[in-house]
């Protein structure tokens, strides 16, 4: 990774250590997950310089903001980032516009910049600009809060949760606009979550934290599908491919998608031919044939090569990763059939996909 992020911590609470050692890619979104108490939102305080990590170091795209063997730390104001957090924090007494123009003040820069008014265009508030925070609904705020960060023109922009406030409506409310800052942006987007679905729709490299330290980091797709890590054998266990739609089927109301290696048939989508896509796949929805079948509902039957496999051992489950072209597939079936089947790393196979679910 050429201008990476490197990021060194340690630092000890007594009950809880963090000890990370982390190179990340100085674009895209990099998502930190992990369960509660793993030390996410610790690693990203750090980062902005919030958290003093005793022992640090810390280079972003080559300026260095903390160097604990040289007595460097840049506080947090020197610091060029924008942070999202939980709550939007808005300025009760100010409008959309002035809480965006606060910020500008600071750093001296005018408001009718044509990078002030893409940032309005992309997060969607345009209309929004005139009215205080209470008449702003949860989603919008966040919003605003995000269009804060970003007017700044930060080098790094790092979210803390920022859809854990909000219901289930306004998540998906918001989410939308997440996936376009996702393509849109150029700079660095640390992204703190314990929600799958956010990990399978944004992340392009992931961070799995555990108890403070790191349990396995790399790109979404190759992290996902390691058999040696427990996400791969939970319920929730998927795949994510990135696909372009190909063509609409008005008759059987399906959308012919393609990716790197074949087709899928989805429930009709009102995208675009031409649109990219990301699909989540299920591990419990594939299930595995020696032989193409020739009669079955399940329309989407890929060939396969098994990659690796492995028994969880505690609910007569086996895992499988298949090799579908180029992309990774993760299969869950009993024990049993993997005997039956006899299957072999190696062995070629098909892949039966039963459904899968559109995330943006």
């Amino acid at each position: 990774m050429t201008n990476s992020i490197f990021a060194q911590f340690q630092l000890n609470y007594g009950a809880f250590e963090l000890n990370v050692d982390l190179r990340l890619p100085s674009s895209g979104v990099t998502v930190l997950f992990g369960h509660s108490g793993s030390g996410k939102t610790t690693l990203l305080r750090c980062i902005a310089g919030l958290q003093y990590a005793p022992h640090g170091f810390l280079k972003i795209n080559g300026n260095i903001w903390q160097d604990s063997e040289k007595n460097l730390f840049l506080p947090t104001y020197q610091r060029n980032l924008g942070y999202v957090f939980q709550e939007a924090n808005l300025f009760a007494h100010l409008t959309v516009l002035g809480n965006l123009n606060y910020g500008l003040k600071r750093i001296k820069q005018p408001s009718n910049s044509e990078h002030f008014k893409q940032v309005i265009e992309l997060v969607g508030i345009k209309h929004l600009l005139g009215r205080t925070p209470e008449r702003l609904s949860g989603g919008e705020r966040q919003r605003v809060a995000i269009a804060r960060a970003l007017v700044l023109n930060p080098e790094i922009l790092l979210m803390d949760e920022p859809l854990a406030a909000l219901d289930a409506k306004r998540k998906q409310e918001i989410l939308p606009f997440l996936t376009r800052l996702h393509h849109s942006l150029k700079i660095p987007v640390l992204y703190v979550t314990h929600s799958q679905q956010e990990v399978a729709q944004l992340a392009d490299y992931l961070v799995l934290l555990t108890q403070g330290k790191v349990q396995a980091a790399g790109l979404l797709t190759e992290t996902l599908s390691r058999l040696d890590l427990p996400q791969s054998k939970e319920r929730e266990a998927a795949s994510v491919w990135q696909v372009k739609v190909t063509a609409h089927d008005a008759i059987y109301h399906l959308t012919q998608v393609s990716f790197a290696g074949g087709e899928l048939s989805l429930s009709k989508l009102s995208a675009a031919i031409g649109s990219v896509l990301r699909v989540q796949i299920y591990a419990r929805d594939v299930s595995i044939t020696l032989e193409t079948a020739k009669e079955t509902s399940i329309l989407n039957v890929l060939p396969a090569l098994i990659n690796d496999l492995a028994e969880t051992g505690e609910n007569g489950q086996t895992v499988v990763r298949l090799e579908v072209g180029s992309q990774l597939l993760l299969a869950h079936i009993s024990c049993k059939s993997a005997h039956l089947l006899n299957l072999q790393i190696g062995m070629k196979v098909y892949a039966q996909i039963k459904g899968t679910s559109i995330l943006n």
